[in-house]
């Protein structure tokens, strides 16, 4: 579950900032203003289209997209018709976000993939990490008490979507409940609830079931 076992931090401009977290979820509270500091100091690749929010030159952005700031859009992304992004979000390159897509306090890496009917709030997403249509991160529990990892680990937090290394794919309307933590090149099956932590390589099954992939 720690950083460097989710995460090639190769392939996200918040490198840096991520080495100085064991766990990922201890990001989540400086997202905000890491991105206003790291937006500050990008090269003549990126253009401040509006205050607090850059993005690259070669991104594509529809103007029926919402972008609150602050925000950074990596090279050759695509924000396109209806994408919701409510701010603090660090979208690498050649990541897709798509129609009702709506993301807050996160960090995607690059090439990710949410591409339809998406909400992922207060989470990171690891490289060429894909969700499908529908699915969604719930970044808050029920009763409102502080979000645990596995129910093992106290994070402090309130809101804490998910966590999914590289390579995760996750099925069309499923829901990654607060707190789960999804390991490298694994899938979750469409329309699964999942909580807790499914390590790498493994599939999570529609009955919860997690076996482990040959």
């Amino acid at each position: 579950m720690k950083i460097l076992e989710l995460y090639d931090l190769e392939h996200t401009l918040a490198k840096d900032y991520l080495s100085h977290f064991t766990y990922p979820w201890e990001a989540l509270k400086g997202i905000k203003d890491f991105i206003y500091r790291l937006g500050a100091t990008l090269g003549d690749d990126y253009a401040e289209i509006q205050p607090g929010v850059w993005a690259h030159k070669t991104a594509k952005i529809f103007p029926s997209a919402y972008i609150g700031a602050p925000c950074i859009i990596g090279e050759n992304t695509e924000i396109r018709h209806c994408a919701f992004i409510r701010g603090s979000a660090l979208i690498g390159d050649n990541c897709v976000v798509g129609n009702s897509t709506e993301l807050k306090n996160v960090i995607l890496f690059d090439n990710v993939q949410v591409p339809h009917y998406n909400y992922v709030g207060d989470s990171i997403l690891g490289y060429k990490s894909h969700m499908g249509a529908g699915a969604v991160t719930s970044n808050v529990k029920s009763d409102k008490t502080l979000v645990t990892v596995n129910k093992e680990i106290e994070t402090g937090l309130k809101k804490m979507g998910a966590m999914l290394g590289d390579y995760v794919e996750v099925g069309c309307n499923s829901v990654l409940n607060p707190g789960t933590v999804v390991g490298r090149h694994s899938n979750v099956y469409p329309t699964s609830c999942v909580r807790g932590y499914v390590p790498e390589n493994s599939i999570w099954k529609n009955s919860g079931e997690v076996v482990k992939k040959r």
